[in-house]
């Protein structure tokens, strides 16, 4: 088992909530238990193992937010409701209690984040932090603390590790 909840160092704070350590497996059960869970990819996920990763994920019933130029790596993949949007727009977006989502079908109640750069993502999860009631994972290389939840700072094969319990789980 990967264990992702060990180095925790956070390099700067904004608040006095940080994100909880979070396993694999207590992040598959959170994901199966929400009514309308969403996955945010950001372009990190096309440099690496991680595209497949993240189209596991969506193929087990999950819907896709695409920032950034992801649409590339996600337009021909099976089995993938994936749509564009701009990062920010969807951080506000996310914060509006009465958006129906990307696809018409009401509010998101569980957020997943994967393949973002740590210092981008920090600031949006910040507006969700402190504006919205929504669970926040980051399911990163890096410890995101304006999440709810969130991986540590883990080697790159130890978060490819997690991801696949994580897959596994689901």
């Amino acid at each position: 088992m990967a264990d992702v909840t060990k180095n925790l160092k956070v390099y700067t704070t904004y608040g006095p909530k940080n994100a909880k350590p979070a396993q694999p497996a207590i992040v598959a059960k959170m994901i199966t238990k929400a009514k309308r869970p969403l996955l945010v990819v950001g372009a990190e996920i096309l440099k690496d193992e991680k595209l497949e990763k993240a189209i596991a994920i969506a193929q087990k019933g999950i819907p896709v937010a695409a920032t950034g130029h992801t649409m590339k790596g996600l337009k021909d993949a099976e089995g993938v409701d994936a749509k564009y949007i701009n990062i920010h727009f969807l951080g506000s977006y996310l914060c509006d209690a009465n958006w129906q989502g990307l696809d018409g079908k009401g509010p998101y109640d569980l957020i997943l984040f994967l393949g973002h750069k740590k210092y981008y993502i920090n600031q949006v999860l910040s507006g969700l932090k402190n504006f919205s009631n929504l669970k926040t994972i980051a399911i990163e290389r890096h410890f995101i603390q304006n999440a709810s939840m969130s991986f540590g700072n883990i080697k790159p094969e130890t978060h490819l590790e997690a991801l696949d319990e994580l897959i596994a789980e689901l």
